[in-house]
């Protein structure tokens, strides 16, 4: 990993430097955690008590927290921003697949290979595939007839492109994704279902993250389309003819039935369901462990999971919820009764 100067680290990052600009920086850290030689950060004020103890040789923090700490320190408008961007910086994530193409590769005559491209151990690219420049493939990866991948895209293992699918330039998958496979799509005849073949494709933008083993289906008719600069967290399942806005981040777990319109810059929490055929307007939010089950036309925060409880808290729960119904009618009762003695009153 190469080092920096806090000269150069705040010239990356348009930030104000107080302090030895000549201080040499090989890591970030954690507040709590960070050494001699490491840079940590400073993005949420509880953890503010945390300067006052931090071994760290420099911290990025908010002109807000500058005043609590007294040492080397890079002031900038947002933090956790200028951290993303210092670990890019100073990232050692390896490549996909060194750069050529692996012996074992097998790919069809067909097939349009860019240049710089790295493919490595068996994968798999078949007739009419096209794959742009500088693009990565980890190992044991399949690229189906005619699917299209943009330049500067990179795959990890296993990772599974169906036919016909499109994904633009400066994307990443992580392993075990599969994009394209067959929507749910059946009908039933006298008991015995009769598969439909889905039709559609799946259209990917640029700069579109996609995390390990989720799911995009292919469209039944129309395609799929995954806007540019989606994030997509891991074991996610993203239905036929869903749409997903650009800016848009989904995280982990998150199932959307088939033919979701989401729009452009949500935020969907973990463990989220959508039920088909709902659309989600611009800037929702929907926290985690949500239930989906009607549009979304404006823009603010919904929630619909229940915190935890003790086991005894939540069966007392139960038996209130499952009781509802008889304490509406002895309400509705008692309303009846009221209203019968005030005209007695009169």
């Amino acid at each position: 990993m190469q080092n920096y100067t806090l000269s150069q680290i705040a010239d990356l990052l348009g930030a104000d430097l107080q302090g030895d600009g000549a201080t040499e920086i090989k890591k970030i850290s954690t507040l709590a955690n960070a050494q001699h030689g490491h840079i940590a950060f400073l993005a949420n004020k509880k953890y503010r008590s945390q300067l006052d103890d931090t071994q760290a040789s420099a911290v990025i923090l908010s002109s807000a927290d500058a005043e609590y700490f007294s040492g080397n320190k890079l002031i900038v408008g947002n933090p956790y921003v200028c951290y993303a961007k210092l670990a890019q910086l100073m990232d050692t994530t390896p490549r996909s697949a060194v750069t050529g193409i692996h012996p074992s590769a097998v790919i069809h005559d067909s097939a349009s290979i860019g240049n710089n491209v790295a493919i490595a151990a068996n994968v798999v690219i078949e007739a009419g595939a096209v794959i742009a420049d500088n693009v990565q493939i980890g190992p044991n990866c399949f690229i189906g007839e005619h699917a299209k991948i943009g330049q500067s895209t990179k795959l990890w293992a296993n990772v599974s492109i169906y036919h016909q699918v499109e994904i633009g330039s400066d994307c990443l998958f992580q392993a075990n994704t599969v994009v394209g496979s067959d929507g749910f799509g059946y009908a039933n005849e006298r008991g015995e279902w009769v598969k439909i073949p889905q039709l559609g494709r799946v259209i990917i933008g640029d700069k579109v993250e996609v995390g390990a083993s989720t799911t995009i289906d292919r469209g039944a008719l129309d395609d799929t389309i995954i806007h540019s600069n989606v994030i997509i967290d891991n074991q996610c399942q993203i239905a036929h003819n869903v749409e997903i806005g650009s800016g848009t981040a989904v995280a982990g777990c998150t199932v959307f039935a088939g033919s979701v319109e989401i729009g452009r810059n949500c935020q969907i929490g973990g463990m989220v369901a959508i039920n088909g055929h709902l659309s989600v307007c611009d800037g929702a939010i929907i926290t985690g462990m949500s239930m989906v089950t009607k549009a979304i036309t404006e823009p603010g925060i919904y929630s619909s999971g229940l915190p935890h409880q003790t086991n005894k808290e939540w069966r007392r729960s139960i038996a209130h919820i499952r009781n509802l119904g008889d304490m509406k009618d002895r309400i509705k009762a008692l309303e009846s009764l009221t209203k019968s003695l005030n005209i007695e009153d009169k």
